[in-house]
């Protein structure tokens, strides 16, 4: 079996990671990949949105199985673009249609998509451009905080939570008069806010059934609790503590079996993962969101307890197989710390020296935003390493990945110290 895996970051690394001690693969690739990707892969200088490059390489490295790991090429439509071609029939793809990619490409689509199938979510109205002054109006009818969702995918930054209204209404208007998150900006979602606390849950759909994997939690906010900006996240949780078996059946009968029932119903070809942003509040589940692809930074804490031939796993998924899988999961507890370059998420430099990779620790150490220079790794994104550990708790695994942390360095280098505060 030859796999093409599509991505750079830590969830690509992991994906890699996971798949690489399969007994059915024969050839690991992943395009573009990083400098961690490269010990147990071949990267493929490949750019994610260039289609007709990938066909190439599908054909002339023999790829039977992609899977792709990011939004914007599922947006885009690749697996379309892959399954209407005749020439890469064959090929099995883990990733839903650029319809079913909706759910993610559209807060719009997906609102409207929650609210045709009964899914519980936090009431809604969506404005553009022509109807900026109602969307100011309907600001006004509302209590705070106000709650603005741009449209499109905007790399987990186009949610602004804001407590006062003339800032709500000032980013409404910059948002869709002055441009703020582009394109993806020019709808935007105004929603009610919703207080509790978050939990992602994933479930992998093979078009006609579905598999609950890990749950988890993330920490999206650049400083000590949950203080600053959003950026892409800084660590997660598995599994989440106050998610018991009575809250978990609340989930699948109320969100997982409605969700999975409406995807089919409205034939939106989904064949990959589901990721449901979730909300507790007052032991009910709400949904926030959904994406269309595993998260990024908690594939890091769900890959590692599943105990599967993961491979195996993608590729009864892809064939329509899945009820056939017993899925056997560790039930230890697992923490990731995201390191980030200093000044993320907003301007920060490149290109600084990472030491202390070659220490001997307890800890994963999955890349992200690396790349080889020279004979030595450097940093070259925003999220630069997640670093994973296990224990029977997961305060004692975050003293782990702490730990290990302490031992890698790279000028300007940041993290969460206080991750799980809220457990």
């Amino acid at each position: 079996m030859n796999v093409l895996i599509i991505g750079s970051g830590a969830r690509e690394h992991a994906f890699c990671w996971k798949i690489k001690d399969s007994k059915i693969l024969k050839n690991l690739y992943v395009a573009p990949g990083n400098a961690g990707t490269e010990k147990i892969a071949e990267n493929l200088e490949i750019s994610t949105s260039n289609f007709l490059t990938i066909k190439k390489t599908l054909i002339s490295k023999n790829i039977n199985l992609l899977i792709i790991g990011p939004e914007i090429p599922l947006i885009d439509g690749l697996t379309d673009f892959v399954k209407n071609d005749l020439a890469l029939k064959e090929i099995l793809v883990i990733g839903p249609s650029k319809l079913g990619s909706m759910l993610e490409g559209s807060k719009d689509f997906s609102k409207e998509f929650m609210l045709k199938h009964k899914v519980p979510t936090a009431p809604y109205k969506t404005f553009d451009s022509s109807s900026v002054k109602a969307g100011l109006d309907y600001l006004a009818t509302i209590p705070p905080p106000y709650v603005l969702k741009a449209d499109g995918p905007a790399a987990g930054k186009g949610v602004l939570i804001l407590k006062d209204l003339s800032s709500a209404k000032e980013e409404l208007t910059n948002m869709l008069v002055n441009n703020k998150f582009g394109e993806s900006g020019h709808k935007v979602v105004v929603e009610g806010f919703l207080e509790g606390i978050e939990l992602s849950c994933f479930v992998l759909l093979d078009g006609k059934s579905y598999l609950t994997l890990p749950n988890a939690k993330d920490y999206k906010r650049i400083g000590e609790g949950d203080r600053g900006l959003n950026t892409g996240g800084m660590g997660s949780i598995s599994p989440v503590p106050f998610a018991d078996q009575e809250f978990l059946s609340k989930i699948d009968k109320k969100i997982i079996k409605p969700t999975v029932e409406g995807i089919i119903k409205d034939k939106l070809d989904y064949v990959g993962f589901l990721f449901i942003g979730i909300i507790k509040v007052k032991n009910e589940p709400f949904v926030i969101e959904y994406n269309v692809r595993m998260g990024d930074p908690e594939t890091q804490v769900i890959l590692p307890r599943i105990k599967n031939d993961f491979l195996e796993m993608m590729i009864k998924t892809a064939t329509g197989e899945l009820d056939t899988i017993n899925l056997e999961v560790d039930q230890m507890s697992y923490a990731n710390v995201v390191m980030v370059s200093g000044g993320y998420p907003e301007s920060y430099e490149k290109g600084k020296k990472i030491t202390g990779l070659n220490q001997k620790y307890e800890s994963i150490v999955l890349h992200a935003g690396t790349k080889k220079e020279n004979n030595k790794i450097v940093t070259n994104g925003g999220r630069v390493l997640s670093v994973i550990s296990k224990s029977n708790d997961f305060k004692t695994a975050l003293k782990k990945s702490y730990k290990t942390i302490d031992l890698i360095n790279f000028e300007g280098k940041q993290f969460r110290k206080d991750l799980g505060f809220d457990l």
